[in-house]
């Protein structure tokens, strides 16, 4: 439909947000004067801006498991007049559904799922069999034949060179040598964390190769970029870059080795070369969506679980995984 509006419910973390532009990608695809507006955490709101096909991002500060109804029905007060024709809810979750329902969008999409009916009002079922992959679940929601399954579009976000250049001379980052990002963090848990030895042994080894090697995370995962800095050959940038930063450094990056998590698929999304490590989760389910992908991933009978913690204790899924393995990647 020409210029139509269409609010979309974004999901929580930023892996399943990058994710969800290849439903965005799709949705111009098919209306390319659709505008499509996302709302989504605060934080994540620096991803949105660098993804061409989102008119504008609408910050929902609330927290993972808080309900936040308040803020929710002041949000949805605020959006109760721009006009939109349909809203499509990605979370399945009740509170996911309040605010187009609260707001009056006429067209509310999304999965069955917490007793939604009335706030959703074009429920589909969700078949795992068919919508097998997160990325799946995404676009069928933006078609009318939802169980039909295409290949995906492949997320790709912009990239400010400009920026980039800035925060590589702030941080005295020389760029002469080609570069290996590590993202040794998954906010998850550490049922999906590669051991930091490993990462460490890899970082000596692309180091005599010519790489440099730089570890890139949030402030929590200074600790694991310090003990790269001490035990392998990297440098630690974990907390003093934000995520747009992030971005822009991952795009300079020739290759990007991390654990299934949001930063991987940034990578993805820039363009590096992605060695995705798969402990506790599995690529079959959320696979970095791109061409440059080498997996790790052991499939032993306890695979995958999905836990945050090993629940056998031993974490064998990551330490079957050696340095070496990755290694010949590069090679």
């Amino acid at each position: 439909m020409k210029n139509e509006r269409i609010l979309i419910i974004g999901p929580s973390w930023i892996g399943d947000m990058i994710m969800a532009q290849s439903l965005f990608k799709q949705l111009k695809q098919s209306s390319p004067e659709c505008e499509i507006d996302v709302v989504a955490p605060g934080w994540s709101l620096p991803v949105i801006e660098r993804m061409p096909e989102v008119r504008q991002g609408l910050a929902l500060d609330v927290g993972h498991g808080e309900f936040g109804l308040a803020r929710r029905r002041d949000l949805a007060r605020a959006l109760r007049g721009n006009g939109y024709a349909r809203a499509i809810v990605l979370p399945r979750s009740f509170k996911s559904a309040l605010i187009p329902w609260l707001a009056k969008i006429p067209l509310r999409t999304g999965f069955r799922g917490e007793m939604r009916y009335g706030l959703i009002n074009d429920v589909r079922a969700l078949d795992k069999r068919v919508l097998d992959q997160t990325v799946k679940k995404f676009v069928a929601l933006g078609r009318s034949d939802e169980l039909a399954v295409a290949e995906p579009l492949h997320p790709a976000l912009c990239v400010s060179q400009d920026n980039q250049q800035a925060v590589m001379q702030k941080l005295g980052l020389q760029g002469s040598k080609p570069v290996v990002a590590m993202m040794p963090g998954a906010e998850y848990g550490p049922a999906k964390c590669w051991p930091l030895e490993s990462f460490a042994e890899l970082s000596l080894s692309l180091d005599k190769m010519g790489y440099d090697v730089w570890v890139l995370g949030s402030a929590s995962d200074r600790p694991a970029g310090q003990f790269l800095a001490e035990k392998g050959a990297a440098r630690n940038l974990c907390g003093q870059t934000s995520l747009a930063d992030v971005i822009d450094l991952l795009a300079h990056c020739e290759h990007a080795v991390s654990n299934d998590s949001g930063l991987m698929h940034v990578a993805a999304a820039v363009g590096a070369q992605v060695h995705a490590i798969y402990g506790s989760s599995s690529p079959d389910y959320t696979p970095p969506l791109t061409a440059k992908a080498n997996i790790h991933y052991q499939r032993l009978d306890c695979s995958p679980c999905f836990k945050r913690e090993c629940p056998l204790g031993h974490l064998n899924c990551l330490h079957g995984i050696s340095a070496n393995a990755v290694l010949a990647d590069f090679k």
